[in-house]
């Protein structure tokens, strides 16, 4: 049997991964990031993230599981690769007037990557990773097709599309075909209540706002306009902003509730508009990742996700020639299509392609 590395966060899902690939026979043994490092001030609130001061209790839970199972574990010190592939990403794109998905970043640059590579140069040796996302891995010959859970309340395959081919191929994802339920009732059976009754995290830092990801200068005061370039009051920054965002935004005439559908990074500038404003017909995918394959030369017609809550929308998509880029043209309208988040595009459960939202077209 191949020997398996898993991730382990300290968590039940990852627990229960681990346990359940022991019972298969594998060889396992656990890998944890140790992304924090105290170069932001952060207060220890006794919640969990992947990057604060809250790190060292999930480190010890990591390692009290490994303990349990009596397998090897090992710490892997990421801090470095975790600021600049994810946290400057973050903070670099806001700035730039988009909306990041850090955690479709963490997983195909940090998670699924450096953290592999790393444990290598250490001479740390298995066949293949595996963590406890919920999301199906189906073997189509050569091709390894990420594909939603059985419990589609959990589904986390939008955050694991951006990983290639060569990561996919080599991963397992043992909790696929278990709803959560059936992870925690393992997890008590194994003797493991306080992991089932450990509360969830799925912050990527331990605090409720990222202020503490920019710079005094980072936020520069600029004006808040509406659709027809009218000055309605003036902004703080605009990586306070996003689109779909109605507190902190002016009300138009009448009290009219606002929302910002449009962020103008060369101008300083959001613009605001009525709730109807931000439905959009179709938008440009940029950096698609054809999990299929080579981009088609054909038409398709797709369901296209585009947040991690977002049910899925149907979809005509155009491949551009030549380029890792898409046109995705709605069926029917969707609302707060934000640039900068993950665009997911799937064929049935199969995640077909996937890639980052571009310019948009409003209705």
């Amino acid at each position: 049997m191949p020997v398996v590395a898993v991730g382990l966060s300290g968590g039940v899902d990852s627990a229960v991964a681990a346990l359940t690939l022991q019972e298969q026979g594998h060889t396992v043994l656990g890998l944890t990031m140790q992304t924090w490092d105290g170069s932001i001030a952060l207060p220890d609130t006794g919640r969990s993230g992947c990057f604060g001061p809250g790190e060292a209790r999930d480190i010890e839970s990591a390692a009290a599981v490994a303990r349990r199972l009596g397998i090897a574990h090992h710490v892997i010190g990421l801090s470095g690769e975790y600021r600049g592939s994810v946290l400057d990403y973050f903070r670099t794109e806001y700035l730039a007037g988009r909306t990041p998905n850090p955690c479709v970043r963490c997983n195909a640059t940090v998670k699924f990557g450096a953290l592999i590579k790393a444990a290598a140069v250490e001479g740390i040796r298995f066949d293949l990773f595996a963590t406890g996302h919920y999301s199906r891995l189906i073997r189509n010959g050569d091709r390894a097709v990420l594909c939603r859970a059985k419990d589609r309340r959990k589904d986390q395959s939008y955050f694991l599309s951006g990983l290639s081919q060569a990561q996919l191929s080599r991963m397992l994802l043992p909790l696929g075909d278990m709803t959560k339920a059936e992870v925690k009732a393992k997890a008590r059976k194994a003797g493991w209540k306080d992991l089932a009754d450990k509360p969830e995290s799925q912050d990527f830092i331990e605090c409720d706002r990222y202020d503490a990801l920019f710079r005094p200068e980072d936020h520069r005061p600029g004006p808040i306009r509406d659709l027809d370039g009218e000055v309605l009051g003036e902004h703080q920054g605009i990586a306070r902003y996003t689109v779909g965002q109605r507190k902190g935004v002016a009300r138009g005439g009448g009290r009219r509730a606002l929302y910002v559908v449009g962020i103008d990074a060369a101008e300083n500038s959001v613009i605001v508009g009525p709730k109807e404003a931000l439905l959009v017909r179709s938008f440009e995918a940029l950096e698609v990742r054809w999990h299929a394959g080579w981009p088609p030369d054909a038409l398709l017609r797709l369901c296209a996700q585009v947040r991690s809550r977002h049910p899925g929308a149907d979809a005509l998509v155009t491949p551009a020639s030549g380029d890792r880029g898409a046109r995705i043209e709605f069926d029917e309208p969707q609302s707060a299509v934000t640039p900068g988040q993950a665009a997911v595009l799937y064929d049935a459960d199969a995640v077909f392609a996937a890639g980052v939202i571009g310019p948009t077209v409003r209705v």
